[in-house]
């Protein structure tokens, strides 16, 4: 009948704008990945420093530090974190570590860091390798400038990060 012509073709149209629907997927054409959003702040820090001597008049040194990320403008992140990193300087101008930032609720966003020893005026640049929560899957990168670092007694030390400029995107899926 005229009736179950007319469903079999509606039927019909409906599976092949499916299928049309399903051919970019199919290719590797998925969507495209998210786009970068910049970001930047500061790091207030207070942290201890062990060292050994290693020749020269060089040390080397094991840091660690935590303290308040501030961001003041960006998308893609929360506006506040508690920081931690732990570094290693080799006491021959390299310098590398870890860092979490938490926020509030909890998820976390995990770093490589990587450049000069810490000092005044000394530059950090960070590599962003994913997260928990709401961070899941977050690439990115950023850098900072070490505007003051105080030591006290005992190997104890306050400091400054400021122009921590970055950027942060959750990647598409790959083909």
């Amino acid at each position: 009948t005229a009736g179950m012509r007319h469903r079999a073709a509606l039927v019909a149209g409906s599976l092949a704008l499916a299928l049309v629907g399903q051919i970019p997927e199919a290719a590797g054409q998925g969507p495209a990945p998210a786009e970068w959003r910049a970001f930047e702040g500061s790091w207030s820090i207070s942290g201890r420093r062990q060292t050994v001597a290693t020749g020269g008049g060089a040390e080397a040194a094991i840091v660690e530090w935590r303290g308040a990320v501030a961001l003041s403008r960006g998308d893609g992140l929360g506006r506040g974190f508690h920081g931690q990193a732990l570094g290693f300087d080799d006491g021959q101008g390299v310098s590398v570590g870890r860092a979490v930032w938490t926020d509030e609720r909890g998820d976390r966003v995990y770093s490589r860091l990587k450049g000069e020893p810490l000092a005044t005026g000394r530059r950090i640049f960070g590599t962003i390798t994913g997260g928990t929560g709401r961070y899941e899957g977050l690439e990115g990168e950023y850098s900072f400038t070490w505007q003051y670092v105080l030591a006290a007694e005992g190997g104890e030390f306050q400091g400054r990060g400021v122009r921590l400029d970055g950027r942060v995107r959750r990647p598409g899926p790959t083909p």
